[in-house]
């Protein structure tokens, strides 16, 4: 469990409510997939060197 950022209380009157406030743990951003029209096919983005024309991995980068 992760820990808390923040931990406190809201008060009113005679009762107490303990409150945690904690970072998130879930990625729930969107990701779309570029295709092309014609056939449906998934479009990827190539990593390309623009003076030697070659591909280049990630770990180069």
């Amino acid at each position: 469990m992760p820990r808390p950022l923040w931990a406190g209380a809201i008060s009113f009157g005679l009762v107490t409510i303990p409150v945690k406030i904690v970072s998130a743990t879930e990625d729930h951003d969107i990701h779309f997939h570029r295709v092309h029209l014609a056939d449906m096919g998934r479009v990827r983005t190539r990593k390309v060197c623009e003076l030697d024309g070659e591909v280049i991995s990630q770990d180069e980068i």
